[in-house]
Order: C-alpha cells, then structure tokens, then sequence
C-alpha cells in the first residue's frame, strides 16, 4: 500500500496543501493516515467531492474541532498559513518556535513534538496555565465584564502581583477587549494599549481554550531568549520556524512591541548568523520578516518569496496592506 505525502496531494488535485490537512481532519478525504507529524493519502486516492459547493468555495467546518490561537497577536500568521504550510518540509525532527506570540503556526500544526518559547514572561505563563490550569483559568476569566472602567482597574495592576493563574486570565481579558488586540508595553514594562470599546467581545471562550489546552499540554514551553533556546533544544533535523519582530519599513511600523526589550539592526544580523548556524547543524528552517532591503541582505543565501499581506493593526484601513517576507533555507 503506498501513500503519498499531502504536498503531492496537493499538486495532483490542484488544492491547497491547508485545504488537504484540514479535509484530513474532518474526515472528507478517505484512505488517510497521519505518520508522526504529517498526513499521507493513498497514491490511488480519488480528489475528494465534499471540497465545493455550488459556488465553488471551499466548505469550511462550522464548529471548533482543531485548536486555534487564543489571543490576537500584532503579526501572528493566521493570515500566512496557507504560505507557511506549503513550504514547510515533508518530514522533521522536533518543531521549534522561539518567537511564539500568538502561535498561529504551532496551533495549525498540533505537533506532539513542539518546543516553544518567547521572552515574553507573561505571554509564556499565561501558555502555562492554560496547559495545566485551564479550567480555573476559565473560572477567574468568567469574572470580567467588558466595561470600561473594569477595564482600567484590571489594566493598572503589575501582572507578577497576581497569582499565575490570575495574571493568565488578565492578559486574556485585557487582549479581548483592549483595541486591536494590540499588546503592548512602555518603556517601564507596563501594559498600556487602551480600552477598545467592542460592543459584545467573547471574553470567555471556553471550547476554544479547552481545545488550545489539549495542544499545549503536549509541547515543552519555555521562556527564555530565543538563541538560549535554539542552543538547548535545535538539533539536526528539526525544523526551526522563526517569527522574530520585523523591520520596521517606516518611522511608525514597530507595532510588535510585546517586551520592553526592542528589537535592533544588530539583533537582525545576530539572528542572521544564528540562522547559518542552525543551517549548518543540519536543522530546517523558515523565517518571516518584513520585505525590507536589510532583510534581503541578510539571507541573500536562501530562497526569499514576496508574500502580500495585510496590517490589521494599523486604525486606516487604506494603510493595512503590507508585503512580508518568507525565508527558507531547505527545498521544499
């Protein structure tokens, strides 16, 4: 019995790699099987006929079934999924992401064997308490009331003053309800996004944290600097993927300010050289940036495609359309 990995799927039935995988998981493609960390079909396998309506649009699940990520996240790569998926290797060791913000990749992936880490403390322990605390997360998170001065109150208090599972359920009131999502600190550590007067968020939902808890349960989640990281965790064969703060393309585009600790020229080119380090260990990697001249320089080496994009941080919608980058340095 031969099987064949999705990505030829994909080329065979002329479908996305995404639109496989996801008709994998509910079940509309027969003869499947899942190896390790990737799907296969079988090499006679007929394209399935439940992947269009009338329309000829793609028949997406109604209900939740596969985790999804559980805060907005200035650059999170929902929007880019169906790119990454594409040029992700056929087969890896261990998945490592050392920038993970909101996890977009890392939720789709629902890798067993997934390392994650970010030097964003709260960001890491609010993952943590989700993993092992999901339901008493839930129980504080039912607490809040989307209203402005419960907003404030909650705002102004020092997270590393609350219990974990409190500062957990904090952080995600506060990313639902606060404008755009947009996590952001002063220079003094502080939270300082304002309220973002949404009439009726959904502060609490419970069936989307549950099944993000199944996901994170089953990684290594670390907080730590992401060279720290990839020293202690990368080997050959993994596939590292890296979402690290872009360059900024104008005076006011460094929007991903999630750590007090900004993000430099002279950081670019050290996460450049990590990248050749990593490369040279024998490990997969993909990075996205921003489609700045600098980050061409830097990975003039490898592969880089153009990817159009949007910026929904940006409060103008004419402004919110962007180009990113994505690096590879495997072939894929």
């Amino acid at each position: 019995m031969e099987y064949i990995p999705i990505k030829e799927g994909s080329n065979k039935w002329e479908l996305s790699i995404q639109k496989i995988q996801t008709l994998c998981v509910e079940d509309k493609i027969v003869d499947v099987g899942r190896f390790g960390r990737t799907w296969a079909i079988k090499k006679e396998t007929e394209k399935s006929i439940s992947h269009r309506v009338k329309s000829g649009k793609y028949i997406k699940s109604q209900s939740i079934d596969v985790a999804t990520p559980i805060l907005k996240w200035a650059g999170g790569k929902t929007q880019m999924l169906e790119e990454i998926l594409k040029r992700m290797p056929n087969t890896y060791g261990n998945y490592i992401e050392p920038f993970v913000g909101g996890g977009a990749l890392f939720f789709k992936l629902d890798d067993d064997n997934s390392i994650i880490a970010d030097s964003n403390p709260e960001l890491i322990n609010m993952y943590r308490q989700v993993a092992d605390k999901c339901d008493e997360v839930i129980k504080v998170l039912k607490h809040y009331k989307n209203e402005e001065a419960i907003f404030y109150e909650v705002r102004a208090k020092n997270w590393t003053e609350c219990t974990d599972i409190e500062a957990a359920a904090r952080m995600l009131y506060l990313n639902k309800t606060c404008f755009n999502g947009l996590y952001r600190l002063n220079k003094k550590g502080l939270f300082n996004t304002p309220f973002g007067r949404y009439k009726n968020p959904n502060i609490c939902n419970e069936e989307k944290l549950r099944l993000a808890s199944e996901v994170l349960k089953n990684a290594t989640i670390v907080c730590g600097d992401y060279l720290d990281v990839l020293n202690k965790y990368a080997k050959k064969g993994d596939f590292v993927f890296l979402d690290p703060p872009y360059v900024p393309i104008s005076k006011n585009s460094d929007f991903k300010r999630y750590t007090k600790k900004q993000f430099y020229v002279s950081d670019q080119k050290k996460l450049a050289k990590e990248v050749d380090r990593l490369v040279e260990l024998g490990c997969n990697v993909m990075l996205t940036n921003s489609n700045h001249p600098l980050v061409h320089e830097l990975y003039s080496k490898y592969k880089i495609e153009i990817i159009q994009t949007k910026r929904n941080i940006n409060s103008k919608g004419n402004k919110r359309k962007g180009e990113d980058v994505i690096v590879t340095t495997y072939d894929w």
